[in-house]
C-alpha cells in the first residue's frame, strides 16, 4: 500500500525514471570504456604523438581462415590417352563426348538422349587439370536448372555404358547424329 501511495504522488515514478536513465549512463560508459580497452583506441586525434604511438602498438594482422580463396568445387576436367589419341576424361577416367547436333552452348540433348549421354555437371566452376585449355572450360544453365559443362562452346557428355578408361563410342550415331570424343584443343578427334 505504502508503495501505491508513493506512485500516486510522482515520486516512485521519478524514481523509476532517474534509475532507468543512470544505469543507461553507466552502461554507455561501460561500454566506450571497453571498447577503449580492446581496441587500444585513444580518443585524442588531435595530438599526433598519440596517433602515432597508438599505430605503433597496433597488432600485425593475421590472415583470416574465412577471407582465403574457397577451395575449388566445380568438376575436374582432365586428359588421358586413347586409341584416339589425347582426349577429355573426368577425374575418374569417364570419357567425355561432344554431340555433332548442337552447333553451339545451348544443350539439345534431353529425356531419352539425356538417359544414354548423361550431360557432365558441375556444382562449380570447372577445373581443369592435364592439358585441358582453362579457357575453353565454361558452363550452360539446362532446362532443369542444373549446370552444364561446356569446352570451345560445345556441351559436354559422357556415355552411360562405358567402363573409366573405355572408349566405345566415338564416331557413333546415336540421337539424330555423331558422337565424338573431344581433344584438349576443343576439336573432335579424327
Amino acid at each position: 500500500m505504502a508503495i501505491h501511495k508513493k506512485l500516486e504522488s510522482g515520486f516512485g515514478i521519478i524514481t523509476v525514471i532517474v534509475t532507468v536513465f543512470v544505469m543507461a549512463l553507466v552502461t554507455s560508459v561501460s561500454w566506450l570504456a571497453y571498447d577503449s580497452f580492446i581496441n587500444g583506441s585513444n580518443n585524442d586525434k588531435s595530438d599526433p604523438s598519440n596517433v602515432s604511438q597508438s599505430s605503433q602498438e597496433s597488432p600485425t594482422p593475421t590472415p583470416n581462415p574465412s577471407l582465403e580463396a574457397p577451395q575449388a568445387t566445380g568438376t575436374v576436367i582432365t586428359t588421358g590417352s586413347s586409341e584416339f589419341g589425347t582426349i577429355l576424361f573426368n577425374e575418374k577416367k569417364q570419357a567425355i563426348y561432344i554431340w555433332e547436333v548442337e552447333k553451339s552452348e545451348k544443350p539439345l540433348c534431353y529425356d531419352d538422349c539425356a538417359i544414354a549421354w548423361p550431360p557432365v555437371l558441375t556444382n562449380g566452376k570447372p577445373q581443369a587439370s592435364g592439358e585441358v585449355k582453362g579457357n575453353l572450360l565454361g558452363t550452360i544453365e539446362r532446362n532443369d536448372g542444373s549446370t552444364q559443362v561446356t569446352y570451345n562452346g560445345h556441351p559436354l557428355y559422357y556415355y552411360a555404358h562405358e567402363e573409366p578408361g573405355e572408349v566405345k563410342c566415338h564416331n557413333v550415331s546415336t540421337h539424330g547424329g555423331l558422337w565424338w570424343v573431344i581433344q584438349p584443343n576443343g576439336n573432335q578427334a579424327d
